[in-house]
């Protein structure tokens, strides 16, 4: 369930600016236009099955949801994510190398980037990426505060449209790693998710890597839990979708009229989260009008889950190399760090 959005273009580095946001720290502002949420949203109730991208998640409660589901008890990622980042900080750090531009994609609160960053030796600087706007500027306030001497350069952007780099702000850097945790490259379908992919790798250039979080496959209960928590935060953070679509779209959404569900397809090797009509119902959204049978579902998220050798595929049709890989000791997530082979 990670920070999301389906992918398309390829992040650049440039010196063309657009406006930038006063604030504590500049913040450049790239975030998609109110008609991008209003067209996606329409295209996806119009299809069979219906579905709305997951990136739009991730408003200012949306991300805050998101954070209070990386501490539940079901929600393995996260902290074993975590875990393992720890326990391999140093030799992480070592593969990113000295003098590095840390570029992380989905950066919500940055909690993992700590670990990372108090083993990077003299890295250059730190662009945070993220959707929501209010939250990246919090989160990027208090980073910056913590690490004084990093500089740290916000970019409001959904990462897999093209978006800026403000290369004229930043110091000389030896090489560009983005950082990738969370499995969020699990969202994505493999066409989509090797499209992202090679985006990133023409980011990176030769000398640059990527160090990336990714889900391994599992026992599907753990898997099951994991998404339909006993305390009802995941249902919340679904749901919260329909909201925020009422209040930037004007649309009439009755979310006690829907529930949260997670299935695990097995043979696709993910999970499917969805949000299930409980009874006949009609949407207004803008003019349109929608019918929802009684059960039936609107899909809102992905989550793939891959095999140590289904990813090295996917990245090698990505033109990346798998050249290190750290796990826990189940075997439930892995960290791996690629570089263009």
């Amino acid at each position: 369930m990670p920070r999301p959005r389906p992918a398309h273009a390829p992040v650049t580095a440039t010196s063309s600016v657009p406006a930038l946001v006063a604030n504590a720290l500049p913040l450049l502002d790239l975030a998609p236009a109110a008609d991008d949420l209003r067209r996606d949203v329409l295209d996806g109730l119009a299809r069979r099955p219906r579905s709305v991208p997951c990136k739009y998640f991730y408003d200012d409660h949306g991300s805050r949801l998101f954070d209070q589901i990386c501490d539940l008890p079901e929600y393995y990622p996260t902290r074993t994510e975590l875990a393992i980042s720890r326990q391999y900080a140093a030799e992480m750090a070592t593969a990113c190398g000295p003098h590095t531009l840390l570029v992380e994609l989905g950066s919500g609160s940055s909690t993992k980037t700590r670990v990372l960053l108090d083993h990077l030796r003299d890295p250059a600087a730190y662009v945070p990426v993220d959707i929501a706007r209010d939250f990246l500027r919090s989160a990027a306030d208090e980073l910056a505060r913590a690490y004084p001497r990093l500089p740290v350069l916000p970019v409001c952007a959904d990462f897999t449209r093209p978006f800026t780099v403000p290369a004229d702000r930043l110091p000389a850097a030896r090489r560009t790693v983005v950082y990738f945790p969370g499995s969020t490259i699990g969202n994505f379908t493999a066409p989509e998710a090797t499209e992202l992919l090679r985006n990133i790798a023409a980011l990176i250039g030769d000398g640059g890597g990527l160090l990336i979080g990714v889900d391994l496959r599992k026992d599907q209960d753990i898997i099951e839990r994991a998404y339909n928590d006993a305390r009802g935060v995941t249902a919340a953070f679904n749901l919260n979708l329909l909201t925020r679509i009422n209040r930037e779209l004007g649309a009439d959404f009755r979310g006690e009229h829907f529930r949260h569900r997670a299935v695990y397809d097995a043979g696709a090797g993910r999970i499917e989260m969805q949000l299930l009509s409980t009874r006949p119902q009609t949407v207004q959204i803008d003019g349109h009008s929608f019918d929802f049978a009684a059960d039936e579902v609107l899909r809102t998220e992905y989550s793939h889950k891959y095999s140590l050798e289904q990813f090295a595929g996917l990245a090698a049709a990505a033109g990346l190399g798998v050249r290190q890989v750290w796990s826990d000791r189940d075997r439930l997530f892995s960290v791996q760090y690629l570089s263009r082979a």
